[in-house]
């Protein structure tokens, strides 16, 4: 059965703060893990109120100190806004600290507005297409092989290897992470439209470069589930207009279901919404159940990463919930 995993964007509610919604990733990330997800990421995103997850390392850590089996990670890190070096010796001592439960994604977006781009980047001239180039040399500083040490060589580094992944929305990353032998994941959940094409390539670019046996395919859905479709309708409000603010540029907190119910949307709006979640997975437990499955059977997916964006604490976990019962995960079929 395809194994299922969690990415949490570490949701700013109306009404709560930053640090509300990171002490809420760390009671999810408790849940998560007595379910029996294979593994929980949290993405790098700056500027944006609803999302307190600016800072994965940081964040990846702690999450790590609150769980004891679960795999943590980065789902992504943001490799433009970074030095190769600076994120290889903070996911070394991650690995270090908690071997054999560390995940890093990287993306090559810049995950923001580009002012705040502008003021994260580490030089004017470097940006997404020297992406290649410092993911070659973010693996250069950690993988273990028995040639001269690179210099400059972190410590920790080489031998302290966490699972690298490449993310994508589109067939670059897909081909990248084939040559490079990496596992890959597509984010379904906000770019549908290029997921057969990307994953295609993906398996037919695979080479064996001593990282990874064969090609590992990561699709990630959006999913709102609850005790009825009715149900799980008024919970994704929030999530909907969100994503509209994000296309409009009038960002802000996630708003409560009544006040999502009450937005007055105009016609355009309203379609732009309803392609925006289109492939969404809202609904009971059989109809979540049927669109993972289906997206499952499209893609050959082996593992399924769940999106679930929601007002309150309460409701992201008992979507969790029902789609572990249904799915079956290991901790709830046992």
């Amino acid at each position: 059965m395809t194994t299922l995993s969690v990415l949490d964007l570490a949701t700013v509610a109306k009404g709560a703060t930053p640090a509300d919604a990171l002490a809420d990733t760390t009671r999810l990330a408790a849940v998560v893990e007595s379910l029996g997800y294979h593994r929980m990421w949290v993405a790098e995103h700056h500027g944006m109120p609803a999302v307190a997850s600016s800072a994965p390392a940081v964040l990846i850590g702690h999450l790590a100190d609150a769980t004891t089996t679960l795999r943590v990670g980065a789902g992504g890190v943001m490799l433009p806004n970074h030095a190769p070096m600076v994120v290889a010796e903070q996911f070394a001592t991650l690995e270090a600290l908690h071997p054999g439960r560390i995940d890093l994604g990287l993306g090559r977006a810049p995950g923001t507005d580009p002012a705040t781009a502008r003021a994260l980047r580490r030089s004017a001239d470097v940006g997404a297409e020297r992406f290649p180039e410092d993911v070659v040399e973010l693996l250069n500083y950690l993988v273990d092989h028995d040639g001269p040490a690179t210099l400059p060589a972190p410590v920790p580094g080489r031998g302290y290897l966490p699972q690298v992944w490449l993310l994508g929305s589109s067939t670059f990353s897909a081909q990248l992470a084939g040559m490079l032998g990496l596992p890959f994941s597509f984010a379904f959940h906000f770019a549908p439209a290029l997921v057969d094409e990307a994953v295609a390539l993906y398996r037919s670019s695979f080479r064996r470069t001593g990282l990874l046996d064969e090609p590992h395919v990561m699709v990630a859905a959006s999913v709102l589930c609850a005790d009825s479709d009715d149900e799980a309708r008024w919970l994704s409000g929030p999530s909907a207009l969100t994503m509209l603010q994000l296309r409009t540029g009038t960002l802000g907190p996630v708003v409560s279901p009544e006040e999502a119910a009450e937005y007055p949307y105009t016609a355009q709006e309203r379609a732009v919404v309803e392609a925006s979640t289109a492939d969404h997975a809202i609904g009971d437990p059989d109809t979540v159940h049927r669109r993972l499955a289906a997206l499952v059977e499209r893609t050959g997916a082996d593992e399924l990463m769940v999106s679930t964006r929601a007002h309150s604490f309460e409701a992201r976990a008992r979507s969790l919930v029902l789609v572990a019962e249904r799915w079956g995960t290991p901790a709830v079929a046992a």
